[in-house]
């Protein structure tokens, strides 16, 4: 069985300092150290040209440290959106320009330039509307043949590169999400844990020893990350942690031997993608399949009724207000992404106001009840820093787990009721633009929508804290 050269390869690609990682300072992974006896004879990557050699873009980008970036590597990205970069990104890493950088430059302005080499045009490291079409072009076939997308994981915060097609499966792990092919020979799976639960080292000691399958072909751990490679049964695994701000994020890939040659080709791409405490997102939020999904719902009438996300309401066999009792759906809105429950019964209900003045962008803070993984099974209000931008896109201040916080309520810096919070979820098609993930429906939205369904919305009053609840949504 040959197993030391194309295990070693995959370590090799997992050691390689993802571009978009850099974002998260003080996170530089961790390289593998091979000995002289496991150096690797690599192939080339499966592509529609000829593409450079996998040992040369590991041996280019395993040089990498974190870059001082360059004036002009903002000037090459002037005028792009961040969902842009992503997509020039992802193309640069398809054709095998993207093979990092040594010294003080820009891996993303050295690809442009690798790209213009190949491409015998002008080297100035910034792309001209006509390269940038090409390359975008030339990477399509690729994404569709893998549906190669960059979402961000609900569970966890991170962000990660998934050849969509290929892991159709999406289901909740026991520290975050699972993706993976319908039989589960190819498999990527997210993880979370706070530091105060396990440190760094410890959990790499456990993570090479568990499950007892394992057998380790290579491991490296540094203060902030670390890096195990090898074997598990009959398939290939390497395990990816990083550590910041009292947590440990990383994801596992596995695979079956005999889907190598399939898995080869989008192997560096994911691990370039891969941004475990990414500064901002503008990827949308990976779906999951749940048989029991939870959000958030706003309490806007004494009678009982709620709003909350549309899609959140869809499908489901029994809907809970959780502390209230059941709900029905009565309505919906599909432009507005909203929908209408009503609870039955005496209760003594505090509606929330709807008077906000839209007309300032700024701080907001997001209130709601996460998915009860994150709190350990209670229901206690948490509250997320973000930022209300143009077209109603709301800006997280940082990376966290947005599980089950859809429909929560958005507060402006006033502590004014601003509408309801809604996340976007991902297409497969990563060359196409996409929605903001985090967006607001506006008060004005949710004002009209009571009118059309002859409900008066509350002026006074309503503290929005006290109308938000926790919807449960028990599907098949």
């Amino acid at each position: 069985m040959r197993l030391g050269g194309s295990t070693v390869m995959l370590a090799l690609l997992l050691g390689v300092v993802p571009a978009l990682a850099q974002e998260s300072p003080g996170i530089v992974p961790a390289r593998a150290q091979l000995s002289e006896k496991t150096k690797p004879t690599h192939k080339h990557l499966k592509q529609k040209r000829t593409a450079p050699k996998v040992a040369t873009r590991i041996a280019v980008a395993a040089k990498v440290t974190a870059p001082q970036v360059d004036p002009s590597a903002a000037e090459t990205a002037a005028g792009m959106s961040d969902n842009e970069r992503l997509k020039i990104q992802s193309a640069l890493l398809w054709s095998g320009d993207y093979t990092g950088s040594t010294g003080s430059e820009d891996p993303f302005l050295s690809a442009v330039k690798n790209f213009q080499k190949r491409a015998k045009a002008k080297v100035t490291g910034s792309l001209s509307p006509t390269e940038r079409a090409n390359l975008l072009a030339a990477a399509k076939n690729h994404e569709d043949e893998f549906g190669w997308t960059i979402v961000t994981d609900p569970s966890t915060g991170v962000r990660l590169g998934l050849p969509a097609k290929l892991v159709t499966q999406v289901r909740e792990a026991a520290r975050g999400t699972r993706y993976s092919s319908p039989h589960g020979d190819v498999q990527v799976e997210t993880f979370r844990i706070k530091g105060s639960e396990i440190k760094l080292a410890a959990l790499f000691e456990l993570q090479k020893k568990e499950p007892s399958t394992r057998k380790v072909e290579s491991s490296a751990l540094r203060d902030d990350s670390f890096f195990i490679g090898g074997m598990q049964g009959l398939k290939k695994f390497s395990v990816r942690a990083y550590a910041r701000d009292g947590e440990i994020r990383g994801f596992t890939l596995m695979f079956d031997q005999m889907m190598e040659t399939i898995v080869e080709p989008v192997t560096a791409a994911m691990v370039s993608a891969f941004a475990p405490f990414p500064e901002r997102s503008s990827s949308p939020f990976a779906a999951m399949a749940k048989s029991v999904e939870y959000g958030n719902g706003l309490i806007v009438s004494e009678q009982g009724h709620i709003i909350t996300d549309r899609k959140l309401a869809s499908g489901c066999q029994v809907i809970i207000a959780e502390g209230l009792g059941d709900a029905d759906r009565i309505a919906d809105d599909k432009d507005r992404g909203l929908a209408l429950l009503r609870i039955y019964g005496p209760l003594k209900l505090s509606p929330i106001a709807l008077t906000a003045d839209m007309s300032k962008k700024g701080d907001v803070t997001l209130v709601g009840i996460p998915d009860p993984k994150e709190q350990n099974g209670a229901r206690r209000l948490t509250e997320i820093k973000a930022r209300l931008a143009e077209s109603n896109a709301i800006e997280l201040r940082q990376a966290v787990p947005m599980a089950g916080f859809s429909g929560a309520a958005a507060i402006g810096a006033q502590g004014q009721f601003l509408g309801m919070m809604q996340m976007q979820n991902f297409v497969l098609a990563s060359t196409e633009s996409v929605s903001q993930p985090v967006r607001l429906v506006t008060v004005a939205a949710i004002r009209d929508f009571l009118t059309a369904n002859n409900i008066t919305a509350v002026t006074e009053g309503g503290d929005a804290k006290t109308a938000v609840v926790r919807i449960i949504c028990v599907r098949k």
